[in-house]
């Protein structure tokens, strides 16, 4: 199959059922206090779907170096070989932590773009701003104070900046930001764990969300940005060189201007599938509800050809689908 024939198809509801069998192994740990469990159920699961997945696919953005990581590394080739040749960034299950304490915001996620699509990032930290489609371009700027990023936004929508919600994570590190959006006057929806989450809710009105700003994973950037490609968002963003051993690692892997600031079309290029299943409820989807022999599962899919944002629920029979990558198992 070549890449017209490709594009015909929606690669992001095909990855639907990755994301849906990553985040059903990865809901049987909620609440228990076992991160590690979590994260490695939900990895199993979605190694074994990719399996089937008709692409010929390597993971750009995963779970680790080889060596480091058992599955899902980066380098591995996986789908049946039979498909597009493409790229992956994947993401079991963002918020380990998030599972375990059976907090909000627990997400599977998968990226889908062309052969060479993706951005190989190293995994280091990452400042991003970032808001939907529908504004004009340049809105955003990473290096502009959050006072005027948000009277620009305020102005796009037709809005006061105090009907405005931005999102940031709860850390410590983001105290003088949450300080200046405060006294900008815009309103503050805190995250404990998920920016992945925290960024794909701008794409979406019904969320409340307007704007992301802060930093986090590098790796949760990229994916960021695919959501966002498939929906015109925008984002701007700069890795973060906490000391010298993050510095000699982002220079050896190539990024020779480690200040760059990066947009979505920097990021990923080409054609973008995304989806993404809920695990724990968010802003954007709801989580996994079980019950005795079954589970309904809300995910959603995304593809930049079309702009379309599907939102799919699906009802897991594990009796009729046992031994499937759909299972519990």
């Amino acid at each position: 199959m070549n890449q017209k024939q490709a594009a015909s198809r929606n690669l992001a509801m095909e990855a639907v059922r990755v994301t849906e069998a990553a985040a059903l192994s990865a809901s049987r740990f909620l609440g228990r206090g076992d991160e590690q469990a979590a994260d490695q159920a939900a990895v199993t699961a979605m190694h074994t779907a990719l399996k089937v997945l008709e692409v010929n696919g390597t993971i750009r953005v995963g779970e680790g170096v080889e060596g480091e990581a058992e599955r899902l590394y980066v380098g591995e080739t996986t789908g049946t070989g039979n498909g597009p040749k493409v790229d992956l960034a994947v993401m079991p299950l963002e918020g380990p932590t998030i599972i375990a304490k059976g907090e909000p915001n627990g997400l599977a996620v998968i990226a889908i773009a062309e052969d060479g699509g993706f951005v190989d990032f190293p995994n280091v930290y990452m400042d991003k701003i970032a808001v939907g489609g529908g504004l004009p371009d340049g809105l955003i700027k990473l290096d502009a104070e959050p006072a005027e990023n948000l009277e620009a936004l305020a102005e796009a929508k037709g809005v006061q900046v105090g009907d405005l919600v931005a999102c940031v994570l709860d850390r410590p590190r983001h105290r003088e930001l949450i300080g200046k959006i405060r006294e900008a006057g815009a309103r503050i929806a805190l995250i404990a764990d998920g920016d992945l989450s925290g960024v794909i809710a701008t794409a979406w009105p019904d969320t409340g969300i307007d704007i992301y700003l802060g930093s986090g994973g590098a790796r949760e950037g990229l994916l960021a940005a695919a959501a966002l490609a498939c929906v015109g968002g925008q984002m701007e963003s700069r890795l973060i060189l906490r000391n010298d051993d993050e510095r000699h690692k982002v220079l050896d892997a190539g990024f020779d201007a480690p200040d760059k600031i990066y947009t979505v079309n920097d990021m990923v290029s080409g054609h973008v599938a995304f989806a993404a299943t809920g695990v724990t409820t968010g802003a954007i989807l709801r989580g996994i509800k079980r019950r005795h022999g079954a589970a309904v599962t809300r995910s959603l899919a995304m593809d930049s050809q079309t702009g379309t944002l599907h939102f799919l629920d699906a009802y897991h029979d594990f009796a009729r689908w046992a031994g499937s990558a759909r299972s519990e198992s």
